[in-house]
């Protein structure tokens, strides 16, 4: 059979070679094009089974090669690669026609995964072998021994114990803990203990897309179903049929969405978007989240009757700071790892290092301490990440300007905070759902919360100060929904809420230099669900204005 022809569309030269690379290895054939135009050239003067498109690119955008082509006749499966702050970018390419997404950064898994369900039966033997393996959790990473759990401390004996004795159970798991703790990994050791091990293990993070694409993501659709929907498409949990499907930050799911998911573990069927009879499936459902879900319960945000079916094993994760045992055996299995890949890496750290490392609250977690250990593979002199460690290395707040590799788009972390040191935290006003329709302002600061003034729902509430460059006027709230003489006690709870987040995000976003990582770890959430209330509340990033 003749070799599937692939042709990526992407304007970065690195991932193009990673691509092709990557498809080249499992039997596909790549061709590459590294603008919109010179795509729409290469699809009209040739034949390809899928193209992968990149949504961002210069002069001519992936959307609207997507809308040329589809215009021109052109009926090859097309997967959406969108950044990750593209959600609504990929909504609007679901319904121009195309056949899938993938959010950047994606894994080898996933992207085999979007491959396998766009070939369909098309699909030769080499590559389905591939998909199957991959949705398995086969992964590369894995088959080295990469994907590990590492643990010596009390407090993960006891988890691993646990995982142990309800692993060859079907019960769901319920998984807690900070964000960076490993969740994943333990889902993974579940599923790799289980009686369905060789069966496939399906990832799907809750909190990386809306709900409209979140619902045809595990539940599929059918043909016609809604404007794009060219073909029929099985979801998440069909393809985790008689394996393991694993729901990452689950506390971020609608609540439509929610009822949804209680129907399929009760019944174990459910319906396709725009389906009229029901699929019956089997597989066993693993949840992770990093919120406290009784509470969410309480602000009316999670199913009460869902936390009660999912919390029949919950797994809570300790964080790392409580398990200083594992630090020193994670930075050697994590200096390993990326000796091999970075080939001269740093063999072994100074003891001083370690010290520090063991004395470092790691507020970010096993995955920060993994890209610490990276970084010093990277710059190979342990005195840098020493010095970082010790000083935290933050720009003081009389500072004309900030270092520009801070002032970027986030995804460069500025260093970390001191070892046990108390950072300092402005004043910051937060308002809270008071008696009467009102808004009481809480003064959130070291003392606590101290009663400032009561205001109307709809009032602006003034912005905090901060010594720091990127203080600059934010715009008011957006305004309510609902008028104000119509606002019921929910609206009023809802409008609270907002501007409580509003205030709450604002005040992170200056302490972390509007690092947006950064300010999604400490607010522990999601970075993509930091980027949609960002969006949601009307938040402006300064460093977007002319004077930055």
């Amino acid at each position: 059979m003749d070799r599937i022809a692939v042709l990526v569309v992407d304007d970065e030269e690195q991932v193009r070679t990673f691509l092709g690379e990557l498809l080249g290895s499992s039997g596909y054939q790549v061709r590459c094009a590294s603008s919109g135009s010179q795509a729409l050239e290469m699809l009209s003067g040739g034949s390809f089974d899928v193209v992968l498109l990149d949504v961002m690119m210069p002069e001519m955008s992936g959307l609207e090669v997507l809308r040329r082509y589809r215009a021109s006749g052109g009926g090859a499966p097309v997967i959406v690669l969108s950044a990750l702050s593209g959600a609504e970018d990929a909504m609007r390419a679901m319904k121009m026609g195309a056949s899938d997404y993938l959010s950047k950064p994606f894994s080898s898994d996933e992207l085999e995964d979007a491959m396998s369900r766009a070939l369909g039966s098309r699909m030769p033997a080499r590559q389905a072998a591939a998909a199957q393996a991959a949705a398995a959790g086969a992964s590369r990473e894995e088959a080295s021994g990469e994907r590990i759990l590492i643990s010596h401390s009390p407090a993960m004996r006891k988890v691993r114990a646990l995982v142990e004795r309800i692993a060859d159970t079907d019960v769901p798991v319920l998984l807690l803990g900070e964000s960076g703790t490993g969740k994943e990994v333990i889902a993974r050791e579940v599923h790799a203990r289980s009686n369905r091990r060789n069966r496939p293990f399906i990832k799907v993070n809750c909190a990386a897309l809306p709900g409209e694409l979140l619902e045809s993501e595990l539940f599929g659709h059918e043909r016609g179903a809604f404007t794009g929907a060219t073909a029929e498409k099985p979801g998440k949990f069909e393809l985790a049929d008689q394996g393991t499907i694993f729901l990452d930050e689950i506390g971020e799911m609608a609540i439509r969405l929610q009822a949804k998911l209680l129907q399929v573990l009760q019944d174990e069927e459910f319906f396709r978007v725009g389906g009229k009879k029901s699929v019956r499936v089997d597989s066993r459902v693993v949840v992770a989240t990093n919120r406290e879900l009784e509470r969410e319960i309480e602000l009316g945000n999670f199913r009460e009757d869902l936390f009660y079916r999912l919390n029949v094993v919950a797994i809570r994760l300790p964080a790392l700071r409580e398990r200083p045992e594992d630090v020193v055996p994670l930075t050697d299995h994590f200096l390993k790892k990326y000796g091999r890949q970075y080939m001269s890496g740093v063999a072994e750290l100074p003891p001083e290092v370690l010290r520090a490392f063991t004395e470092y609250e790691w507020p970010g977690n096993v995955r920060e301490l993994e890209n610490m250990v990276r970084r010093l593979c990277v710059l190979k002199d342990p005195t840098l990440v020493l010095d970082e460690l010790r000083s935290g290395g933050r720009t003081p707040a009389s500072a004309p300007s900030l270092p520009t590799s801070y002032a970027g788009d986030g995804d460069v972390e500025p260093p970390a905070p001191t070892m046990r040191t108390p950072v300092p935290v402005a004043a910051v006003p937060v308002p809270v759902a008071g008696p009467g329709g009102a808004v009481q302002v809480l003064e959130m600061s070291a003392r606590g919360a101290v009663p400032a003034a009561e205001v109307p729902v709809n009032q602006v509430v003034a912005q905090p100060k901060y010594a720091n460059p990127f203080d600059v006027p934010q715009p008011p709230p957006p305004p309510p929904t609902v008028p104000e003489g119509e606002m019921s006690l929910k609206d009023i709870g809802k409008r609270a809420a907002m501007l409580a987040e509003r205030e709450a995000i604002l005040a992170m976003l200056q302490r972390t230099a509007w690092n947006k990582r950064r300010a999604a770890s400490k607010l522990r959430i999601s970075y993509k669900a930091l980027l949609y209330k960002i969006k949601e509340c009307g938040i402006v990033d300064p460093r977007a204005s002319a004077e930055f």
